[in-house]
């Protein structure tokens, strides 16, 4: 019952190419560094695993990648090199790339300082790895040690197991700063930051911890690109549908400060996850005064509705309460 009316309540998204290019995008964003060279590397090589044009080497087998990543079998590559964003492989005719949150001993590690020294040690190494993406047209091959962990086909069997809007359960496996992968048992599945509550989130460890078990939705499923979108808020109703009734404009209501800026903060109307800015103008404590100096986060506030888009999700909100 409860299902249904979360169905109702929260109709599942339309996820279309686009938004998975968002998604993209983000990471390349978040791990784009220089090349560093390793044993056996080559310059100009780029985390995003181009292989065609690299030291003049010949094509791949594309019909052997495209089999291996098929068949979600394990093979035996070599690192021959990293940068900042993770491995060079090589071996039996075949060469790509491992992104560091696909190493099972690095996942979730957030030293950057780090990275270089712990990707160095990989060099010379053996690893045993997945296809997890194969884009002939951009000469692109990505491995991942992780999704070997499981058993070569497990991942088809997933696939076929997973549906949009089921509830699966699974464990938190990387946090980057755009969502968090989480391993459904052989698949990985991507939150969007923007999938993970229905209030305002400066950063998904606000809401997961590496290596918890959580429950999630399905939103979308890509077999083909071994992509699955999932949401967190979407097994919760969406506290933006009943808030013109609950807060309407001019009502006093007890919040907490979320997130203290320059320009004002944003507070939380307690226990509901709807959020609303308290900009500036309306703090009469900050008069002349940086709001950092009067406002913490986790303050406890009394607030008025100025105005609510809950279509939008956004709400003004005003310490002056007269």
């Amino acid at each position: 019952m409860n299902a249904q009316k979360n169905d109702k309540e929260n109709p599942m998204p339309i996820i279309d190419e686009g938004w998975w290019s968002s998604v993209l995008a983000e990471e390349g964003r978040s791990s784009a560094h220089p090349p560093v060279r390793g044993a056996g590397s080559k310059p100009e090589v780029r985390e995003e695993a181009k292989v065609t044009a690299v030291d003049k080497k010949p094509a791949p087998n594309w019909n052997q990648v495209k089999d291996l990543y098929m068949r979600d079998e394990i093979i035996d590559l070599t690192v021959t090199g990293h940068n900042r964003g993770g491995l060079l492989v090589e071996g039996e005719g075949l060469y790509g790339f491992v992104p560091f949150s696909h190493l099972v001993e690095l996942a979730g590690k957030t030293e950057i300082g780090d990275r270089d020294h712990d990707l160095e040690s990989y060099v010379g190494r053996p690893l045993r790895l997945k296809v997890i993406e194969c884009v002939p047209e951009d000469g692109r091959v990505v491995f991942s040690e992780r999704a070997a962990q499981s058993e070569s086909g497990k991942r088809s069997e997933l696939f076929h197991a997973l549906e949009p809007g089921q509830r699966v359960q699974g464990i938190v496996t990387n946090i980057t700063d755009f969502g968090v992968f989480v391993d459904l048992g052989g698949v990985e599945g991507l939150i969007h930051i923007s999938e993970l509550s229905w209030g305002r989130v400066s950063h998904p460890t606000q809401i997961v911890k590496m290596g918890s078990t959580i429950d999630v939705q399905v939103l979308d499923l890509a077999p083909e690109r071994c992509r699955v979108a999932l949401s967190l808020k979407r097994l919760l109703s969406n506290p933006w549908q009943n808030a013109s009734v609950e807060f309407p404009e001019g009502c006093i209501k007890p919040a907490t400060i979320t997130s203290v800026l320059s320009y004002g903060a944003f507070a939380r109307l307690d226990a509901t996850g709807v959020e609303g800015l308290i900009h500036a103008s309306e703090i009469p404590q900050a008069a002349g005064l940086p709001i950092k100096d009067v406002l913490s986060e986790g303050q406890a506030v009394q607030v008025r509705v100025l105005h609510l888009d809950a279509a939008h999700q956004r709400m003004g909100l005003s310490m002056k309460l007269e």
